[in-house]
């Protein structure tokens, strides 16, 4: 069966785990009584944002149950996905790559992305090509410009709930049984709830110092009660 961890950032810009769902199958409605679930358990308030792989289901699912989130996708899942499709053109012309890779981390505006874009379709003749054509027409799901205003706690790939589920195999043994599975994802959890619990302590018991090069003071670090 297929299990989901639905990760996020806290304060300390620490991997923190929300939630956990086994699955039969990854369908629309299966994703859609994750979601609605998922509401439940954070009394109602609604994610502001999610990054997901691009399973049609789940992008269906979330439009269905959270139309006002805004929806992206991992930029890692998007490049890999382009190099699956265009295997030829990234071995046979590396210069593709580099144009293509800076178009989606070096663009910072719409306009700049869709210049850069055109010339790429232009330089390697790719204008009649279904796969580009197809990424372009979401590029609003993943490209860097249309980021822009939106809150992301600077993520911009599921690199976090990868690592999480990293984490978890070191927790859970292959093969375990269903019982076996549930205690070691508790203890996972309670594991990460303690060092949660540790950077809050240690947050409040620290002073904070703020830089001051002002004229009239001497440089160094002054210390606001």
């Amino acid at each position: 069966m297929p299990f989901g961890l639905i990760v996020g950032v806290n304060s300390h810009f620490h991997s923190v785990i929300f939630a956990g769902v086994l699955l039969r199958e990854e369908k629309v409605e299966n994703f859609e009584w994750v979601f609605r679930e998922f509401v439940k358990l954070m009394n109602s308030k609604k994610p502001v944002t999610v990054l997901t792989d691009q399973c049609r289901a789940m992008e269906v699912a979330i439009g269905n149950v959270l139309s006002a989130m805004k929806h992206r996708w991992c930029k890692w899942h998007v490049l890999r996905k382009a190099e699956e499709r265009l295997g030829a053109l990234y071995g046979k012309n590396n210069q593709f790559k580099v144009d293509f890779h800076r178009i989606v981390n070096q663009m910072l505006t719409k306009d700049e992305f869709e210049a850069a874009w055109m010339q790429m379709l232009s330089m390697h003749a790719l204008e009649k090509n279904p796969y580009v054509y197809q990424i372009y027409e979401t590029r609003d799901k993943w490209a860097k410009p249309f980021f822009s205003g939106i809150f992301c706690a600077r993520m911009t790939s599921t690199q976090r709930s990868e690592s999480a589920n990293h984490m978890l195999k070191t927790y859970v043994p292959p093969g375990s049984a269903m019982h076996v599975f549930v205690k070691q994802f508790n203890k996972l959890l309670y594991d990460r709830n303690a060092e949660e619990s540790f950077q809050e302590k240690r947050t409040h018991l620290v002073i904070p110092h703020i830089l001051s090069m002002c004229p009239h003071t001497a440089p160094g670090l002054q210390v606001f009660d």
